[in-house]
């Protein structure tokens, strides 16, 4: 009977053995999420919420009780006392929250929050007396740096004393496993008097209506400031998902002047003000935001939910403490007609990467099923618009323009029908013996050049389709063309800017004295290019190789402006130049943009005054830029020189995104190799021409599509072997993350072939287990048999017998049957189960490694002895 009681124990462990060995893997999998969501619900803080920070310094955690909502857009509100009670100042805020539950925060400051529960629906209010917004979150922001000396006052006698967060939740499908939520904001708190006070200044639209299927709509708000002087340092933009562009200024005597301009589908950051601006009485703030109703099919207004609207433009400013103010409000459109003259870029959308495309989800969309079709055949149509931005410029190898006869080419443009026109010295070079040491041009002997200097090209075949310019250059330089075909070039030698007709053999006008090198109002010193604006005809030229500004004419060649000087000892200071190079217009958002070539650098200047916009400048256009190029829609073409000796950066095309001076992609040619780039041009739809003045050549380069490699180039999938045989995926954001559905779909796929590896490592076992089960009932049989049979003598053989095959089953020195061994040393085989998957690399985690930001150069290179001629 003992006998049959093991034989019975042996069967029990070998089916627990298989059961313990072959647990589902996706069960284990959401164990180990369900284990990992359980350790987050703890609310971090609340057990400390103020921590001391030095004598006079604290932090104060003010986080959601550990809520879950229960339905989309939900609004929870909870209140903290401060817990001082003199007089303290906010000098600094940490956000605790993600996109993937929150859609955006609020910290108010009060005296009487709405309710003393734990936390509250905030349909009750959020402050019985008046509030004031501190802070503002959304879309995954990072920290907001105050100026030094700056904060906000809270307590004492003026300052509130209770802080009220205000958390909307706008899709609750983040909630379906029950977590609780402790998104928050951390404050830091100093009893240092700060010598300037922080407020805010909120600008509202109130009563925009966007009708559906609307391209374009503006809401615009406007009003006279009639207080103490403020100034700005911070800017924030809110919408919703029908929001493409807001914009904020101050109108100062009919001037414009820009305090931030954001895409709201950006990660909704209070974003430094570029160049600080100072608002004094009756000065008018103004804002605008661009809708478009494009996908809708009933009316949008201004309201709290996620089918509503908004457009709320945020400014952070700081005053002198005895006049401070901590909040004020613009709710109106004080002037309407002045908004005709706002600058022409708050009209143009920012373009915005696909991986940012899901900052565009934020929201929980709940519409009639009617409208759902359309709201999805319009987010789909948005995620296209963007991903066609998603482009790699490459040369195109069978065109044959590269193979043309030309002198060295120093200028490029395309014409209104898109032809290539290529501007060339002929048999003319720039050496060391063309100007002696005052710029006057040596070799005048030798006459103009005889061949056509201009040459128009089809850009497809390169075959020719017209050529001019014969005995009218001496050593052509820059060329572009204005909206009505007319050609502008420079000529370095004769000191002169040249507009001719397409088809006129004489100029239509000149600008300079020939062969005249000079500095003053009615001379050049090697003006090196040319622009027009399309909109009003005045005419711009970079002058140039001996002097450095920028000079303003009007459309029939008469003096207006200038701006620029040389560059000073040390760092280049906006508006000093070093050869400003190449010029490019760049109409939509009322700019010119000048290639500064020997400070590596570009430099972008408002056209109606001059004053200084911004500077792009990259460690990877190393020390010379010589020519840049703008396409409407926010892209920048540029081109660099060749490296120094002894330094790596290596000569190629860029493209940019104008808007935030980014990096989107870099070109080198296949055929040849870059010599002396010397100018770029691009097309509308991306075609790129690049001159070399040395190579004596134009390469013709061309937009193709990167999403087919998307999935392996872009994820950057490193898969890293760890004990016991498990593996973890991490997907690595690199330089242009994919999309957080995409990787899913790699986690969905990976999670599906280990289940079906499971499966079929389940049957192959269970098969050859079932002849072990078989033998083993037959020898229970064969026993039973023989016990009643022989009685005790057989039972004694049997057991022998039967502990013999047993022991072979055991293996040598084993004290019993090991399945889980056996099944062990069977390669992939996980003790888990399942081979856990890390959630590392989200769109929310930096990597270390991260060089998003590395190739900003923080400060210029240092000078060449002396520029390159060319």
């Amino acid at each position: 009977m003992a006998g049959l009681v093991s034989n019975l124990l042996i069967l029990f462990l070998v089916f627990q053995n298989i059961c313990l060995g072959f647990r589902s893997p996706l069960s284990v999998f959401k164990r180990y999420k369900e284990t990992t969501r359980l350790l987050s619900n703890e609310c971090p803080g609340s057990d400390r919420p103020v921590i001391s920070i030095g004598l006079s310094d604290f932090a104060l955690d003010i986080r959601m009780r550990g809520v879950t909502p229960k339905q989309s857009d939900t609004y929870f509100c909870m209140s903290v006392p401060l817990p001082v009670d003199d007089e303290a100042y906010v000098v600094d805020f940490k956000p605790h929250a993600s996109m993937d539950t929150v859609h955006h925060m609020l910290l108010f400051g009060c005296n009487e929050p709405s309710s003393t529960e734990n936390y509250w629906d905030c349909d009750k209010g959020t402050c019985k007396d008046k509030s004031n917004i501190l802070y503002a979150w959304a879309r995954n922001a990072p920290p907001t740096r105050l100026p030094k000396g700056v904060g906000f006052r809270v307590g004492g006698e003026t300052g509130g004393r209770y802080f009220v967060l205000q958390v909307h939740y706008g899709d609750v499908s983040a909630f379906r496993d029950k977590h609780k939520d402790c998104s928050g904001v951390t404050l830091h708190l100093t009893h240092q008097k700060q010598p300037l006070i922080a407020g805010m200044y909120l600008m509202m639209s109130v009563n925009t209506v966007i009708p559906p299927g609307e391209k374009v709509v503006d809401a615009d708000i406007a009003c006279h400031y009639k207080r103490f002087p403020m100034h700005l340092f911070a800017y924030r933009v809110h919408t919703h998902r029908l929001g493409k562009v807001v914009s904020g200024y101050r109108v100062r005597n009919g001037q414009w002047t820009l305090i931030g301009r954001q895409s709201p589908q950006l990660p909704q950051a209070f974003y430094p003000v570029e160049h600080p601006v100072d608002v004094s009485y009756d000065d008018i703030l103004a804002a605008r935001c661009v809708f478009s109703g494009e996908g809708r099919t009933t009316e949008t207004h201004i309201g709290g939910t996620a089918n509503d609207e908004m457009c709320n433009f945020y400014i952070m400013y700081y005053m002198e403490a005895q006049h401070a103010v901590s909040y004020m409000t613009c709710t109106q459109n004080a002037n309407p007609e002045m908004f005709r003259n706002i600058p022409q870029e708050a009209n143009i959308p920012i373009p915005v990467k696909s991986d940012m495309l899901k900052m565009m989800h934020g929201h929980h969309e709940e519409t009639k099923d009617t409208d759902k079709s359309s709201l999805l055949q319009q987010a789909k149509k948005e995620e296209e618009e963007i991903l066609d931005q998603d482009f790699h410029i490459e040369e195109a190898v069978e065109w044959p323009g590269l193979d043309l006869k030309l002198g060295q080419v120093s200028g490029l443009a395309l014409d209104p029908e898109n032809n290539l026109v290529i501007f060339h010295r002929g048999d003319h070079v720039w050496d060391e013996n063309s100007f002696d040491s005052k710029f006057v041009y040596q070799q005048r002997g030798l006459g103009p050049i005889e061949q056509n200097t201009i040459i128009v090209l089809n850009p497809s075949n390169a075959k020719l389709l017209h050529s001019m310019g014969k005995s009218l250059f001496y050593l052509p330089h820059g060329l572009s063309i204005d909206k009505n075909g007319n050609y502008w070039a420079t000529d370095v030698a004769l000191h002169q800017v040249f507009k001719l007709g397409a088809n006129n053999k004489e100029p239509l006008l000149i600008l300079g004295v020939a062969l005249q090198p000079g500095s003053d109002k009615n001379h050049f010193c090697q003006p090196t290019d040319v622009a027009v604006d399309p909109i009003t005809g005045s005419i711009y030229v970079s002058d140039g190789y001996c002097n450095s500004r920028i000079i303003q004419f009007s459309p029939n060649g008469l003096y207006v402006m200038q701006w620029g000087e040389e560059t000073s000892l040390g760092r280049a200071r906006p508006g000093q130049f070093r050869v400003p190079h190449s010029l490019a217009m760049i109409p939509d958002f009322s700019q010119l943009c000048v290639a500064d070539r020997e400070n590596g650098r570009i430099q972008c200047f408002r056209l109606e005054t001059g004053e200084f916009m911004k500077e792009i400048k990259h460690k990877s256009f190393g020390r010379e830029l010589f020519a840049v190029s703008y396409v409407p829609g926010g892209f920048l073409f540029a081109v660099n020189g060749m490296p120094y000796p002894g330094e790596a950066e290596p000569v190629q095309g860029f493209v940019m995104n104008f808007s935030t001076g980014e990096i989107i992609d870099t070109f080198i040619p296949v055929r040849k190799s870059f010599e002396m780039p010397h100018d770029v041009v691009a097309s509308a739809d991306k075609t790129v021409f690049i001159g070399d003045v040395h190579a004596r050549a134009v390469w013709k380069f061309a937009p193709t599509e990167k999403m087919e490699h998307r999935s392996v180039k872009k994820a950057g999938i490193e898969v890293q072997e760890i004990k016991e045989s498990e593996t973890i995926v991490e997907a690595k954001l690199k330089n242009n993350p994919e999309s957080t559905e995409s990787l899913k779909k790699q986690e969905k796929q990976h999670l599906v072939q280990q289940a079906r590896t499971g499966v079929s490592f389940v049957l192959i076992t269970t098969l050859l287990i079932i002849p072990v089960v078989v033998l083993l009932a037959i020898l229970v049989f064969i026993r039973w048999r023989k016990t009643s049979v022989y009685g005790a003598d057989g039972e004694h053989k049997l057991d022998s017998s039967s502990g013999r095959i047993l022991g072979r089953l055991r293996g040598k020195g084993s004290g019993g049957l090991n399945l889980g061994n056996f099944f062990a040393s069977h390669k992939g085989y996980s003790r888990k189960g399942f081979d856990r998957l890390s959630t590392e690399g989200s769109d929310q985690e930096k990597d270390e490694d991260d060089g998003t930001d590395s190739e900003e150069e923080c400060s210029a290179p240092p000078p060449p002895s002396a520029p390159s001629s060319s």
